[in-house]
């Protein structure tokens, strides 16, 4: 998709509130991406992303900011915690599984895409094949063979899913599960390929309702009408030039003071992540996998220490630093109107299921914002997740008390139900079983 910073901008403004030196750095980092696939192989070449560093509190949305932006433009992209990789030679997982987990998920989308192309020669091909044993089953119990008349009948009842949780017996392809040789290495085996191209493929049948027949009969189709190889080498491609890693709590890797201890392996930790985010090449099971120009966008609060914590190098390959402010009560009203999935609308929306037209007045929006504005100054400061407690709380009484039986009603939740609801004894006593 070709957005430019401004559009790209305007995108995020959907679905984020505030932070727009964030979602300026990010979208001119997205811009000079489609930029440098414009330029020739040569100088295409020397040209770099500019990491990030997102430094704020947590809940104001800088993973948030990052998943959009990825999804706006369909590349690959991960979520990472710092804290979970270990240094090289003590036990847990290695920096390099994030490059393989990136890459899993860039093979995941490139065959979605694929999938959608030859999805409806797959849907025909189960269709025709489900007919036949429909009409196999209508032979049995007839014990006569059904006529054209009664076949597009079939047809006709089996579109409008007249069957679907009907049973049904097919004969499905009995893939064995690969298995890792050394966990956490990326390096699988299936024993059932070694011998793959020598011996038939085994089947198995399953009894089945046949829209979940129809699902494997779907699936197992489009993994046959689509290049596997194509789809990696496409993977590989996104992975290496689109690909966007999020590492999160960055902050807690970060050494302070002396080298001793735990100190020791939070530095070999960053000395681990540094040829990756500075270029090197990952061996993965769909092959090798260059990170040079894999655009990451680290985050953390930095409470207790600071970026210039991080080691030198580093810090040198995450050029823009960018700091999200705390949300203000004015940002906590936007929240919860403003988005395409604002919090208030997500309510409304589930209770809607079981007949309640939930309402909120301007005056209830802004208490609610009033209070998660305190609670955040107060307590700990969690961000705009904190109006997932105060609503939680808010609407406990409604939800517990609704049901499918409920006649249509309408709830309008104004300022003084708030102010009963969200009082300061009960405040203080009642929300802390909502915080995880």
């Amino acid at each position: 998709m070709n957005l430019s910073p401004k559009e790209i901008v305007i995108e995020l403004d959907k679905y984020i509130i505030g932070q727009n030196e964030a979602k300026k750095a990010v979208a001119i980092a997205l811009r000079n991406r489609y930029r440098r696939s414009c330029l020739s192989a040569e100088i295409r070449d020397e040209i770099t992303p500019k990491n990030i560093i997102m430094k704020g509190p947590t809940g104001v949305g800088k993973t948030e900011i990052a998943r959009r932006l990825a999804k706006l433009v369909g590349a690959p992209f991960i979520k990472v915690e710092a804290t979970k990789y270990t240094e090289v030679g003590y036990v847990g997982r290695d920096v390099e599984s994030m490059i393989r987990d990136l890459v899993e998920c860039s093979v995941r989308l490139v065959k979605e895409e694929q999938f959608e192309k030859v999805l409806s020669k797959a849907e025909k091909v189960a269709e025709d094949k489900l007919i036949k044993i429909l009409a196999e089953v209508r032979k049995a119990e007839k014990g006569e063979t059904p006529d054209e008349v009664f076949k597009e009948q079939l047809v006709e009842k089996y579109r409008k899913g007249y069957f679907d949780n009907e049973t049904v017996e097919i004969e499905v392809e009995d893939a064995p599960k690969s298995m890792e040789l050394v966990p956490g290495s990326g390096t699988e085996i299936n024993i059932g390929n070694i011998f793959g191209d020598f011996l038939p493929k085994k089947r198995k049948k399953r009894r089945l309702p046949l829209k979940d027949a129809r699902k494997m009969i779907v699936d197992e189709e489009c993994n046959r009408l689509i290049d596997n190889d194509a789809v990696v080498t496409e993977a590989v491609r996104r992975a290496e030039q689109e690909g966007i890693i999020f590492i999160d709590e960055i902050d807690k890797i970060a050494a302070k003071g002396k080298t001793n201890g735990a100190d020791v392996s939070r530095e070999g930790v960053q000395r681990d992540i540094l040829p990756i985010v500075e270029g090197s090449t990952v061996m993965t099971k769909y092959g090798a996998v260059k990170t040079d120009f894999i655009l990451f966008i680290a985050a953390g609060a930095f409470h207790v220490s600071k970026v210039s914590d991080l080691i030198p190098e580093l810090q040198g390959r995450f050029p823009i630093l960018v700091e999200l402010n705390s949300l203000t009560k004015q940002d906590f009203i936007d929240i919860l109107t403003t988005p395409q999935n604002a919090i208030t609308l997500q309510y409304a929306t589930l209770l809607g299921v079981d007949h309640i037209d939930l309402k909120f007045t301007d005056e209830a929006i802004a208490e609610i914002a009033a209070v998660a504005e305190n609670m955040n100054a107060t307590s700990e400061d969690i961000g705009a997740r904190r109006l997932h407690t105060v609503m939680e709380k808010l609407i406990e009484d409604i939800s517990f008390n609704a049901s499918d039986k409920t006649p249509e009603t309408e709830v309008v939740i104004d300022k003084k139900y708030v102010v009963s609801r969200l009082g300061e004894a009960e405040k203080q006593k009642d929300f802390t079983k909502f915080i995880l």
